[in-house]
């Protein structure tokens, strides 16, 4: 995971090449790099990133952060910049269970070369998306939305109903 997270290319999002582009704020730029300060402050290690990427614009470098603790902001809250926690487990009850000791849960992904993990993992989940091997990607005629304080209901949503009988 590091070594792609190391590997993408950051810059303008009308460059050809550019695989990320900036965060959208001064205001997002402080509380993801932010929340990258606590980890490290909390013992989190980043085998990846970590920091801003350049000296201009809102461009946060791609991080992986390990050794990281279920109690740490950076697992329990919803950073919403390019951050991710890779957390070695014994199970997927136990995985789980972590993942779902949060107040949160808009969105989770999945990688294995498992598929029948992947499933099994997936049903597990409190998110309201559950990507497997990949992330961020949208069917735009799929509803979307999550659980608990990420959302309530669905959006693009239709409510079928039953005909009433004449």
């Amino acid at each position: 995971m590091a070594q792609i997270a190391k590997s993408i290319k950051m810059g303008p999002g009308i460059e050809p090449d550019t695989q990320m582009g900036p965060l959208v704020s001064e205001e997002q730029l402080r509380l993801v790099t932010g929340y990258m300060e606590s980890g490290e402050a909390e013992g989190a290690t980043a085998l990846a990133g970590g920091g801003r990427y350049g000296d201009r614009g809102y461009f946060v470098e791609p991080t992986v952060l390990t050794n990281t603790r279920p109690d740490m902001k950076v697992v329990r809250e919803e950073i919403f910049g390019p951050v991710l926690v890779a957390a070695p487990f014994s199970d997927l009850d136990e995985i789980a269970a972590v993942a779902n000791d949060s107040e949160f849960g808009l969105g989770a992904g999945i990688w294995t070369q498992d598929v029948k993990k992947a499933h099994a993992m997936a049903k597990k989940l409190k998110a309201g998306t559950v990507w497997i091997n990949c992330y961020n990607v949208f069917d735009a005629a799929l509803p979307f939305g999550g659980y608990k304080q990420s959302g309530w209901g669905r959006e693009m949503a239709t409510r079928r109903s039953t005909p009433t009988p004449r």
